[in-house]
């Protein structure tokens, strides 16, 4: 795997249940295994209650699987905790979907970004401005935006601000959770572009979460693609549109609206799901939708193979 760079981080059968009403069971992830790579983006896309945020959740240590393990270059971090993880989370950061959510109203936007250096000692009260006003340039901001409050500034701005926060502490691995779906399309394009730029500079591994599957094969290196907390395909990022075999990417694929589509092909839509079909259950996930389920669906969870070099389905269509 020398090709696609060192690996940071490991996701190995990683499970995930919750406790449901009426003494059910809510399996949010189901054995998912995924490789984060320097200077990669790992894209994960899936519609809402896939299992997409609460995967990075773990991926952040704010969650333990109940199943499965997690290795940081290697070493096994399911079980940190104490002061041992406390350092551990300057290896890994987030990008949060509304920034407007995830800062404080009553603080500049200096003691935002620098907050994190502060909590680790690793820079003097005296220097917040300073530090604050150099990564501000480095997400294309001006350095005055220092003194300024979050509400001062656009939804463009404060995500970039969010970008420069989880920039400070020199992480491996930034996850990106629906980091660009609360922007106005033109500002989601200058967003990416900023991301782009600074993986290249840095090295920076990304886990992309995102529900637009057009926006995550055009900037992901990989494509992860879940259904009710399985991973039912991975693929390479320029091989989604025309290369993906599972019923469901090729469904969202053609979802994507485009300029150049066929505008008098009829949309064929997917039947929609109920909460009590995220139980734990044998059979396939996506067989209750899927409009080539064969019997073997009913009964057997396929497995995810290798179809081709780099490209993992798990589909009995292709066993």
């Amino acid at each position: 795997m020398s090709e696609v760079g060192t690996r940071i981080l490991e996701a190995r059968h990683i499970t995930k249940r919750y406790p449901a009403p009426n003494r059910r069971t809510l399996l949010a992830c189901q054995d998912v295994s995924l490789d984060f790579y320097q200077g990669k983006t790992l894209g994960i896309v899936g519609e809402s209650g896939c299992g997409k945020s609460t995967l990075m959740r773990m991926v952040m240590s704010l969650e333990r699987p109940d199943e499965g393990r997690l290795f940081y270059r290697g070493k096994d971090i399911t079980d940190i905790k104490g002061e041992e993880l406390r350092r551990h989370r300057q290896k890994i950061q987030m990008v949060f979907q509304d920034p407007a959510e995830a800062f404080s109203p009553k603080m500049k936007v200096m003691d935002i970004i620098c907050e994190p250096l502060l909590n680790f000692k690793r820079i003097k009260g005296s220097e917040r401005e300073e530090t604050a006003r150099r990564y501000l340039e480095m997400v294309e901001l001006p350095g005055d935006f220092a003194r300024r409050y979050p509400h001062s500034m656009s939804g463009g701005q404060r995500q970039r601000v969010g970008i420069a926060r989880a920039l400070v502490l020199e992480p491996e691995l930034i996850v990106c959770d629906e980091a660009t779906s609360a922007l106005d399309v033109s500002v989601q394009k200058s967003i990416i572009e900023l991301l782009v730029r600074l993986q290249r500079e840095k090295g920076i591994a990304y886990g992309f979460v995102c529900h637009d599957m057009a926006l995550v094969q055009s900037l992901s290196h990989r494509v992860a693609v879940m259904y009710l907390g399985n991973i039912v395909e991975e693929l390479p990022g320029e091989e989604v549109a025309a290369g993906c075999l599972h019923p469901y990417t090729r469904t969202m694929v053609e979802a994507v609206f485009d300029l150049r589509m066929d505008f008098g092909k009829p949309i064929e839509p997917m039947e929609s799901v109920s909460a009590g079909q995220q139980d734990i259950y044998a059979g396939c996930p996506f067989r209750s939708r899927c409009p080539r389920r064969m019997e073997i669906c009913e009964s057997r969870r396929p497995a995810l193979k290798e179809v081709a070099s780099g490209h993992r389905v798990a589909c009995h269509l292709y066993a």
